[in-house]
């Protein structure tokens, strides 16, 4: 099974286990948009890895396994999500970028991404390059760099 496939449907079932506990086929089915035997298929080859404690028709729920990789993919979306809106991108499209970047970006790369994120969000203001960088996305105008801080 793909890591991609994997990563998202753990991460939906934590988000749906949080509003209805024990998650059921048509759950998923209507949150995916897709046939409900789909999702049994995938739902066994999930619990078969040990992600997911599944029962036909009691429902299902994370293992500690599938517990774990959903809290990782969760955070690698929002800190990619902020990374693109510290760029500057809208977020709606931050969102669905952020859903596709989650799965491949090397752990290294997604390292520094969340190190610059926490970096930006523990600072006390926001930085002249940073500000540069949003106008410039706005308006297709580079402003110049401050006098003092032109490289010699």
């Amino acid at each position: 099974m793909r890591k991609k496939t994997i990563e998202d449907y753990l991460e939906l079932l934590d988000n749906l286990q949080k509003e209805k506990g024990k998650v059921h086929t048509n759950d998923i089915a209507h949150a995916l948009n897709i046939n409900p035997a789909s999702v049994t298929e995938t739902l066994q080859k999930l619990s078969s890895e040990g992600y997911i404690d599944y029962e036909k028709y009691a429902g299902t729920t994370l293992t500690k396994k599938g517990k774990k990789i959903a809290i990782e993919t969760k955070k690698k979306h929002e800190k990619i999500k902020e990374f693109l809106m510290l760029l500057g991108v809208d977020k709606k499209i931050a969102e669905k970028d952020a859903c596709e970047m989650e799965h491949i970006l090397h752990p290294k790369t997604m390292n520094s991404v969340i190190k610059f994120v926490e970096v930006i969000d523990k600072c006390e203001f926001t930085p002249f390059w940073l500000e540069r960088l949003r106008k410039y996305v706005k308006t297709g105008k580079l402003s110049k760099c401050p006098i003092n801080l032109i490289k010699k």
